[in-house]
């Protein structure tokens, strides 16, 4: 094996589990009733929720900007956040953190009868056909759309719909018809925008233009969310860039034309 995978192979030793076993003493100690942390000990399973969904995108952030000591830190905030969740539900005796890691170490070998086909699955099934199975057999699994949360962001939510209706077939074969489909909507949320039509209308045509662009980009296999942040950040880029060049002048934004402003930006465009 070549030296630059050959950490693949490498077995991760003792010294790594007792920093793990460090972070959950340090969390039960947290949590302790008597001598633990007051904030530590008021948090619930869903006062938590807002803050891991943060530090999910604390994580993409530090990987979009190809920061890896940031990742690090991201990523062990991540962590906690599991242990904090992991502890509560075993105060609850409900499970553990042993038990997460079983579970979802189960599920890696039985999605993955290709490689350990002595352990799991029968053979020539793939990824989606297992998980679709295990899907059908949660209890109250409902029907193909029923199981995917509500809570997500709204544009992963979209993909999520699309690609399960995509699985049964119900999908369109290439990007070119999508590209109508959002011609099609833009056009109708002109003609809302025309008819002076109410906001309930207006939105819906909206959403029906930004669930189309999210099929847009799943044919293309681009991320919508992924794809916006770039936008957002490119837009935040460009805007600083006007800021500066107004400051130069010793104009303020509140006080510039929109001409001026347009200049700027396209000043800031080139650059």
């Amino acid at each position: 094996m070549n030296g630059t995978n050959s950490h693949l192979s490498k077995p991760i030793d003792d010294s790594a589990m007792d920093n793990l076993y460090r972070l959950v003493n340090l969390m039960q100690l947290l949590r302790d009733p008597e001598r633990g942390c007051p904030w530590d000990n008021r948090q619930t399973f869903a006062s938590l929720v807002p803050y891991t969904i943060e530090e999910v995108y604390e994580v993409a952030a530090a990987i979009d900007k190809q920061d890896f000591p940031l990742l690090r830190e991201e990523l062990g905030d991540l962590l906690l956040q599991i242990v904090f969740y992991a502890q509560m539900a075993r105060e609850q005796d409900l499970f553990d953190l042993d038990d997460v890691a079983r579970s979802i170490s189960d599920k890696l070998v039985r999605r993955h009868p290709n490689i350990f086909e002595e352990q799991a699955g029968p053979g020539g099934a793939t990824w989606d056909d297992i998980k679709e199975a295990e899907r059908r057999a949660k209890p109250g699994s409902g029907t193909l759309l029923d199981d995917i949360p509500d809570a997500l962001p709204q544009l992963l939510r979209a993909w999520k719909i699309q690609e399960r209706a995509a699985s049964v077939g119900f999908d369109w074969q290439e990007a070119r018809p999508v590209l109508s489909k959002i011609a099609e909507e833009l056009t109708e949320l002109e003609e809302a925008l025309a008819a002076e039509d109410a906001q309930d209308r207006l939105a819906e045509e909206l959403g029906d233009l930004l669930f189309s662009a999210v099929n847009l980009g799943r044919h293309l296999d681009i991320s919508a969310e992924d794809a916006l942040r770039k936008s957002n950040e490119k837009f935040r880029r460009r805007f600083r860039c006007v800021e500066q060049q107004m400051a130069k002048q010793g104009k303020s934004l509140a006080n510039c034309s929109m001409e001026e402003m347009e200049q700027a930006w396209q000043a800031a465009k080139l650059e």
